[in-house]
């Protein structure tokens, strides 16, 4: 897998950023549109900002999140679909949009609406974070499958994922964290024909380390990266410290 190490977040988002917006203006000179699905998590700041200040003809795009929490208020400001609403997809003239509802009342069927999207529309890139515990999106060790038959589904978040979201300041404390969610999982993410992972901050230096030196293996979930011919990992000097 191909790594980069940047001694700042910035530099790192910023870097991330330009290999994004190249690949997008590369694939838009051969097809009509691009479908990508975007993280929604504050290591994903510094590299949002900087695709927002980047040459992209948005109006060919169409934007999908990965993850949703289940039961959260539809205006809570740490939903999903409403961080990159922010930070995003109501900055850029896109295409289109199509969020997860983890509010809906049917949560089996909203994961095959979903699924259903992600079919008609196949996925040129993936952007996203590794979570402490080494999930991708929310793809904690207990439920990670590499080989799931599903595209979407429900999953009960763990301990280390959990805590994430109060060590990120998403939320006060730990029982104000949702206990399911909605994900995309890794054969959904996988299909990407190109995956940019941005992971920065010291937090997630066991987790970097763990991608790139542990067997490929579910109880390792960002491992399986590497079986992927275009992915890129790009860090911190803070996130790379083990290696």
């Amino acid at each position: 897998m191909n790594t980069q190490i940047y001694k700042t977040r910035v530099e790192m988002g910023t870097a991330a950023a330009a290999a994004v917006s190249g690949r997008i203006g590369q694939l838009l000179s051969t097809q009509d549109t691009v479908n990508m699905i975007f993280a929604a998590a504050p290591s994903q700041n510094e590299f949002l900002a900087a695709l927002l200040q980047s040459p992209v003809d948005w109006s060919r795009v169409r934007g999908f999140h990965m993850d949703e929490y289940i039961g959260l208020r539809p205006d809570a400001t740490q939903g999903f679909g409403n961080f990159l609403r922010e930070r995003l997809f109501d900055k850029a003239p896109f295409l289109s949009v199509d969020y997860i509802d983890g509010n809906a009342a049917d949560l089996g069927g909203e994961c095959v609406r979903y699924s259903r999207l992600l079919q008609r529309y196949p996925t040129d890139i993936v952007c996203m974070g590794i979570g402490e515990n080494g999930h991708i999106a929310f793809n904690d060790p207990p439920v990670a499958d590499f080989t799931d038959p599903f595209l979407v589904k429900v999953v009960e978040l763990d301990g280390t994922c959990r805590r994430q979201q109060v060590n990120d300041g998403c939320f006060a404390s730990l029982r104000e964290v949702p206990t399911h969610a909605i994900t995309l999982t890794v054969p959904a993410l996988m299909a990407g024909k190109y995956v940019y992972c941005m992971v920065p901050g010291r937090l997630k230096a066991e987790a970097v380390y763990n991608t790139v030196s542990q067997e490929i293996a579910e109880a390792y979930p960002s491992t399986v990266l590497r079986r992927h011919l275009e992915a890129e990992l790009f860090l911190d000097a803070d996130s790379a410290v083990k290696l």
